[in-house]
């Protein structure tokens, strides 16, 4: 069986998997542990192979010329901030746990992530307070790239998306995120991709199964 492609050393990954179970802890459903987000994010970090699944599901797009030397720029500055963003962790965990992160209670790994996520969360008031000066509607306010988040918050969005993300990209095991929503995915993105699949029965008041939406009592 080949081995995945991974970036992070087993001391790193052993961190990251920890820190994630404890954004998407685990409960009566699944949290990110089960779901294997680790396993997305270790492939995500390994370079530009695993970037845009074919819509059948055959594998993944072979990028080339700009779109691969921009992933590749995109995807070093990811690594880089996740080396940084480790250390950090693990020098706070040490510092408010006496020990490496992974080897903290559940409520001390707790503390070490609300630590990280304070001065974060006070730019985000900060930023958002200017922008509600120069804007008059808040809907005109743009979300922050993947490539603006700090350490943390981009932990957060790796962490979900490994959840949620179709399991091709190496999260989502079993499908736990999608079955945690109630939202029973598609056995393969090639269902969805000849049309055998649709989302609209769970999202359209009324529809049927087969997409057909229900009017008046008549279909």
């Amino acid at each position: 069986m080949e081995s995945p492609a991974r970036f992070f050393t087993d001391e790193q990954r052993a961190t990251v998997a920890a820190a994630m179970a404890r954004i998407i802890p685990t409960d009566d459903t699944p949290g990110a542990r089960e779901a294997g987000t680790i396993d997305f994010l270790d492939r995500y970090l390994s370079g530009i192979d695993f970037i845009f699944a074919r819509p059948d599901g055959s594998g993944f797009e072979t990028l080339e010329e700009k779109p691969a030397a921009a992933w590749r720029q995109r995807v070093t500055a990811m690594r880089e901030k996740y080396v940084a963003g480790l250390a950090e962790l693990d020098r706070v965990s040490r510092t408010l746990g006496g020990d490496a992160f992974v080897h903290l209670s559940a409520e001390e790994q707790d503390r070490v992530l609300a630590a990280l996520e304070r001065p974060v969360r006070s730019q985000e008031v900060a930023f958002e307070t200017e922008e509600s000066m120069a804007y008059s509607e808040p809907g005109l306010q743009q979300m922050a790239s993947e490539a603006d988040l700090p350490f943390f918050p981009l932990l957060v969005l790796h962490t979900r998306q490994g959840f949620y993300a179709d399991p091709i990209y190496g999260g989502n095991r079993d499908q736990a995120g999608w079955k945690t929503i109630g939202v029973p995915g598609p056995s393969s993105r090639a269902e969805t991709h000849a049309g055998r699949y649709s989302t609209l029965p769970y999202f359209a008041p009324g529809a049927t199964e087969a997409g057909q939406e229900v009017a008046g009592g008549q279909a």
